[in-house]
């Protein structure tokens, strides 16, 4: 029987069509998660703008009702207040001069409020005074149709069981449902006259009565009583005093499916009632809800056809460049791919092909800068170490000893110690500006020694460049070549400066010493050997290596007038430039 390998050989799939599938699915998701949040803000967006309408309608009836209240208060305060009224309720005389009292103080003192206000009222004036002739109106028991008042006597309603009841409450200048109001619909004002002599006596009582369609005026029009909206009027026991709307038989106010919103009347004890359906609240729901259903549906559709079109074209590009990577995986790195258009496909290919290009120039380059590497730094240790200065410093100790100058050789020692030990740093090949700049102080004691006053060093650098980190022997080679190469007379002047240029760090050694020849600066910039010259090459490129090509040293030089040395560094970070140099 022969028996097949078992093994599982796993089946190419293009990447680009591996991410359709959770391109798909995050498409999905994003439209679920749009639609949803997009419902959910508009329904709550116009349940908000329907609450806030309802809840301003309903200020603005009870600011309404308030004033048309306060309107009906004044009027009654002005009865109240009245003497001349006063007067007239307890005139007493033949029938005659009585019917005349009643035409010219009683009558005129009531027409003139109903005229000036805007609603029908009725204005009733019961009076203890039994001379006093009664002037009827419209039956009370009647909607009220007109302005209308009327004189009656007290005895019309002692007996009733309203009065009874406020007359044991000691109740007085109150809004309340009377006799016939609930019925029709009214709501009144009542309060009794008093005399405003030193001990009050009442003579009688005012009631002015008005339509609650009246009182709420603004309800007529303004409130979707048709969509299920209900308008009621409390009193301070919670006795319904209007209501308008839908039935809710059986309802209670705080019923869940109805928005309630309660706003109190001041000075009353009202409390005015809205029931709002919460269907009413999210009647466009199911329409915005269909309409997005549609527009997500729609979304998904495109994105999906736009995917699938994206995906194939892409593909192909994949395709050619997955060949290249592969070719450049088995060494051939001539091979390059060239894509037409401005899309990512032709970064990436002109990536590649640039990375290409540099890996076959890193190869050449890297032995090369490995040997200059090295050279330079072989270079650097031996400018750190000068035989013919140490020996010419040894020379001079030695004769100053033999001179008896042992002030001077004690001075000279301790500043070649010093020289010496700034110069080594540790093995460290950067360090702060300010250890340089020791160094270089160090040198200049050894040379004031040996010459005395013959020179003046002026030192010029900003503070807050001290302690940026530079390469080490950048300075002093630039100032013992001032010694060396560009003293010729009894007398010279060294000026070393400092500063910042923005993220670059300016560095110059100045002497106005004998200066060079054009042909002999250009044989400077290209010695590499310090006795041959000023070495400028050997620090050259040491900054270049260390910094870039950017950076390095430019000379200025005028034969017979001195030499200027303008060194370029980068600014770089202390602490992490310092982390750097240690071995």
């Amino acid at each position: 029987m022969n028996m097949r390998p078992f093994w599982t050989k796993k089946r190419f799939i293009p990447f680009t069509y591996k991410i359709m599938i959770p391109y798909l699915i995050l498409v999905l998701l994003t439209d679920l998660l749009i639609g949803y949040i997009s419902y959910t803000m508009l329904v709550e967006s116009r349940t908000e703008m329907a609450e806030t309408n309802i809840r301003t309608l309903v200020k603005q009836t009870r600011n309404n009702m308030t004033y048309q209240m306060d309107e009906i208060q004044r009027m009654s305060d002005t009865l109240f207040s009245s003497l001349s009224l006063q007067t007239a309720l307890q005139f007493t005389g033949n029938q005659r001069d009585v019917m005349l009292n009643i035409r010219d103080n009683i009558v005129p003192q009531m027409k003139g409020p109903l005229l000036l206000y805007g609603n029908n009222l009725r204005l009733a004036l019961y009076t203890v005074n039994e001379e006093i002739l009664e002037v009827p109106g419209d039956d009370m028991a009647a909607p009220i149709q007109r302005r209308d008042y009327y004189v009656l006597n007290f005895s019309r309603i002692v007996d009733t069981d309203w009065f009874r009841y406020l007359q044991g409450a000691y109740a007085d200048n109150l809004w309340i449902q009377l006799g016939t109001d609930k019925e029709l619909g009214n709501l009144s004002h009542f309060r009794k006259l008093v005399t405003s002599g030193a001990g009050p006596t009442v003579i009688g009582y005012v009631q002015i009565t008005a339509r609650l369609d009246d009182l709420l005026s603004t309800t007529n029009n303004t409130f979707p009583f048709e969509q299920g909206m209900r308008l009621r009027l409390f009193d301070n026991q919670g006795r319904i005093l209007y209501e308008k709307g839908h039935s809710l038989e059986g309802t209670s106010k705080d019923q869940s499916d109805y928005l309630s919103i309660e706003e109190d009347m001041p000075d009353t004890g009202f409390v005015m009632e809205a029931q709002v359906p919460h269907t009413y609240l999210n009647k466009d729901a199911s329409r915005l809800q269909r309409v997005i259903v549609a527009i997500c549906g729609i979304s998904f559709v495109v994105m999906a056809g736009i995917g699938f079109v994206v995906a194939r074209v892409s593909g192909k590009k994949m395709k050619r460049i997955l060949k290249l990577v592969r070719s450049f995986k088995d060494g051939n790195l001539e091979k390059r791919i060239e894509f037409t258009g401005n899309d990512e496909f032709v970064h990436i290919a002109n990536s590649f092909n640039q990375m290409a290009t540099s890996i076959e120039l890193l190869i050449h380059d890297v032995y090369e800068q490995g040997q200059q590497k090295k050279q330079a730094e072989l270079d650097a240790l031996q400018a750190q170490i000068s035989p013919h200065f140490l020996y010419n410093t040894l020379s001079a100790i030695g004769s100053l000893s033999n001179l008896g100058e042992v002030q001077k050789v004690t001075q000279m020692v301790q500043a070649l110690s010093r020289f010496y030990r700034l110069t080594l740093s540790e093995g460290q090949s950067v360090i702060p500006l300010e250890k340089e700049l020791e160094q270089v102080e160090a040198y200049l004691e050894i040379q004031r020694v040996k010459y005395a006053d013959a020179f003046t060093v002026t030192i010029d650098i900003e503070p807050e460049i001290r302690p940026l980190p530079i390469i080490k022997l950048i300075l002093q080679p630039f100032v013992e070549n001032v010694f060396k190469h560009a003293w010729f007379g009894e007398t010279i002047a060294i000026r070393i400066t400092g500063k910042r240029l923005g993220e670059l760090l300016e560095l110059k050694v100045i002497d106005n010493g004998i200066g060079m020849q054009p042909e002999a600066l250009q044989s400077l910039l290209k010695s590499t050997v310090q006795a041959s010259g000023y070495g400028l090459k050997n620090v050259e490129d040491r900054i270049k290596l260390r910094y870039g090509p950017e950076y390095g040293i430019k000379v200025r030089s005028l034969y017979g007038a001195g030499t200027t040395i303008r060194i370029l560094l980068p600014v770089q970070d202390q602490q992490l430039s310092l982390d750097e140099s240690d071995p």
